[in-house]
């Protein structure tokens, strides 16, 4: 059995199951976020790894970048490409650069399914001298009755998840794999002392729009139809006791480091 992120690649795979849904779901990354990579890169040419449907690489594309995508999955490949994303099919500790350097590696909602050593490693190799190291994700927590309502379905239709068990909020989970990407870029030893930010901004939903979502979460994505519609129909129902519809609080975390 997997230990770590990283090794879970039936999970890491499982995202593009439904590539259009992920890309309409998910949300963009702060445009504060966006700009501090793009004023501490020396220049425009970035990597973005675990690019999935380019959420991330269309963003830096419309601040002036040059960007290449690599991703394990061809069906989030696909999609990026026809976003206008130029994207290679690799696992990124595999990928050949062919010779290729890069003025930043970025990383959005995926450098969990990396060896953070191992890719710390590899992101130097291929970054140019001053080259940026910029990895980033969402953290958000629903209201306490929608999460709970979330828990008791994946425990009903997958007693043994461990999404269903986890008693640590989002926020806790995040903060200790970010200080797990952080130890992996120090042991590196390619880096300088790799810097913390947080971002934080908020989202109206709709009852539609958070059922949306939820199918692209790593939960929920290797669901069976009707597994998937008991899950979704308890969450449901919690949100209409709500009113139809809350604000979600968003913490945009990122751990930047530059190479001498």
């Amino acid at each position: 059995m997997p230990t770590q992120p990283h090794e879970a690649r039936a999970f890491a795979e499982s995202f593009g199951i439904d590539a259009e849904r992920y890309d309409r779901a998910r949300p963009e990354y702060p445009a504060e976020l966006v700009d501090r990579v793009v004023a501490a890169s020396p220049g425009p040419d970035f990597l973005d790894v675990g690019c999935g449907t380019g959420i991330a690489a269309r963003q830096l594309r419309a601040a002036g970048r040059r960007v290449l995508g690599v991703d394990p999955d061809p069906r989030m490949a696909a999609f990026a490409r026809a976003s206008g994303v130029d994207v290679e099919v690799a696992k990124f500790e595999d990928w050949d650069s062919a010779g290729r350097t890069f003025d930043a590696v970025v990383a959005g909602q995926s450098w969990h399914w990396v060896d953070p050593v191992a890719g710390a490693a590899k992101a130097a190799g291929i970054l140019r001298p001053g080259g940026l190291l910029a990895l980033f994700a969402h953290a958000f927590q629903p209201p306490a009755a929608v999460a709970d309502a979330l828990a008791e379905g994946i425990r009903r239709v997958l007693p043994d998840s461990p999404f269903g068990k986890e008693p640590r909020s989002a926020a806790e989970l995040y903060e200790v794999m970010f200080a797990k990407f952080a130890d992996g870029i120090r042991e590196s030893g390619r880096f300088g002392e790799p810097e913390r930010s947080r971002f934080t901004w908020e989202r109206a939903y709709t009852r539609d729009e958070w059922l949306d979502l939820l199918p692209t979460t790593g939960g929920l994505t290797r669901l069976g139809p009707e597994a998937l519609t008991d899950v979704l129909d308890g969450v449901g129902a919690a949100i209409d006791a709500l009113g139809g519809g809350f604000t979600l609080p968003y913490t945009t975390l990122a751990v930047v480091a530059g190479k001498p």
